[in-house]
């Protein structure tokens, strides 16, 4: 396994935030840094996902590997975070409905727009293997398989013209954001909690700026001199999240979505307060990691396998509000299933890394 670095930390602590989060109302929901800002943790994992796609599509030497071998690796991946999504969502409306069964409470099949499922199974198990169909809490894994099944696109014109590929993405952002396009919600009405045309943009940021960050010295020079403007916005940030100073969407002027802090379309003032927070924090990993000592480690090993991590984070989370709806909830009841949930976290990481270790016995002869 690779030592830990800032990439798999930092995506070690935005596992651990979305999986607090994923617990409404819960003790320890008050400490994450998402309750401080405007943008959150949902953020910092897609970029730092475009950021692993410029990593992982290069050859040890820096240059980039064959073009068929970057599209088959994405692919691969996509397939993986699909399986990944459909196993999850079956396994959490299996959670839903024995919850239902064992405290005899038909009510609970209504959780997290579960209802249609149940209601109307036929066209609901089309939108459930389409991804079109969501659960409330699980539908960040769609919008991952959308955006690496449309990296390839990015990634090879990037080969060609990073400023094209950023062109082209920030693009689609704008357009999406005045028009409002979104992939449809089916069978239910609506869009996708997560817009993929929206935030793809982060993705891209992500892979161009690993990219340029390896050939520009100017880049690095600029970044570091730009982190008091970083403090400054994670400063404002505090203050709006503190005060509750949100726009109104129904007093903004049109185009609406420009002017709004809306998460499902990655609003220009969330991607701003991103953009400040990677500027802010960009070098502390450095003075934290040799700091944090086990903490780090633990992060870094969550980061490291960070879809299986994802995966069960979000079975725990529901599992945990599961328990907190049955025991009315409280700070013992916190207490107990984030902690749980924590520990079962970082078993995770360990029984994937210790399965990838564990040698195969070979196959007998024919």
């Amino acid at each position: 396994m690779r030592e830990p670095n800032a990439v798999d930390f930092w995506r070690g602590l935005a596992l651990v935030t979305i999986f607090v989060n994923h617990i409404p109302g819960n003790t320890f929901e008050r400490y994450t840094y998402s309750q401080y800002g405007i943008s959150d943790a949902a953020e910092l994992f897609v970029f730092l996902a475009g950021w692993s796609i410029g990593i992982a599509t290069r050859n040890r030497d820096g240059s980039p590997e064959p073009r068929l071998k970057t599209v088959l690796r994405l692919l691969s991946r996509t397939i993986e975070v699909y399986r990944a999504q459909i196993t999850t969502m079956a396994l959490a409306l299996g959670m839903i409905a024995g919850t239902a069964l064992v405290l005899d409470n038909p009510l609970l099949l209504e959780w997290h727009n579960a209802g249609g499922f149940f209601a109307d199974p036929i066209q609901t198990m089309v939108g459930f293997v389409l991804l079109t169909h969501q659960l409330g809490f699980f539908n960040i894994l769609p919008l991952y398989v959308v955006l690496l099944g449309i990296a390839p696109v990015f990634v090879l014109i990037a080969r060609q013209s990073r400023l094209a590929a950023l062109v082209l993405s920030f693009g689609l952002y704008a357009a999406s954001l005045v028009f409002e396009w979104n992939l449809p919600s089916w069978p239910g009405e609506g869009g996708w909690f997560f817009d993929p045309l929206c935030w793809q943009l982060l993705l891209v940021l992500g892979f161009t700026a690993q990219d340029w960050s390896r050939t520009s010295p100017w880049l690095k020079r600029w970044s570091h001199r730009l982190v008091p403007l970083g403090v400054v916005i994670v400063l404002t940030g505090i203050v709006l999240s503190v005060l509750e100073l949100r726009p109104d969407p129904l007093l903004v002027p049109d185009p609406r979505l420009v002017f709004t802090f809306d998460k499902t379309y990655l609003s220009p003032a969330r991607l701003i307060h991103f953009l400040g927070v990677l500027l802010a924090f960009q070098t502390l990993y450095a003075v934290l990691a040799p700091r944090l000592g086990w903490v780090a480690t633990f992060l870094a090993s969550l980061g490291r396998n960070s879809l299986a991590v994802f995966s069960i984070g979000s079975l725990l989370s529901l599992a945990a509000q599961l328990v907190r709806f049955w025991t009315g909830g409280g700070v013992v009841v916190d207490v107990f299933v984030v902690g749980s949930g924590l520990f079962a976290l970082g078993f995770t990481a360990w029984f994937v890394e210790w399965r990838s270790r564990k040698p195969r016995p070979s196959s007998p002869s024919a």
